[in-house]
């Protein structure tokens, strides 16, 4: 159950990250953008090793890992 908690709480995040950007909240090169997928990949990534979803947990370790480049980008500014 807590790991299910954690993929969900991953979802969401990254979901909300879209949603704001689709409606202009805020930038896709702003910092709460960034951390959003940041944590919202990591929920993922630990949610799908734990059921063994290997293609997902792919997927979101490049997504963190281009969150967390943004970031230092953002960080170097």
């Amino acid at each position: 159950m807590f790991f299910e908690i954690i993929g969900w709480v991953g979802t969401l995040a990254i979901l909300f990250a879209y949603s704001l950007v689709s409606f202009h909240k805020i930038s896709s090169s702003s910092k709460e953008y960034q951390l959003l997928n940041l944590f919202g990949a990591i929920g993922i990534v630990v949610n799908s090793a734990i059921h063994g979803a290997l293609p997902l947990v792919g997927l979101n370790i490049a997504w963190f890992l281009i969150a967390l480049f943004a970031l230092y980008k953002i960080a170097r500014k």
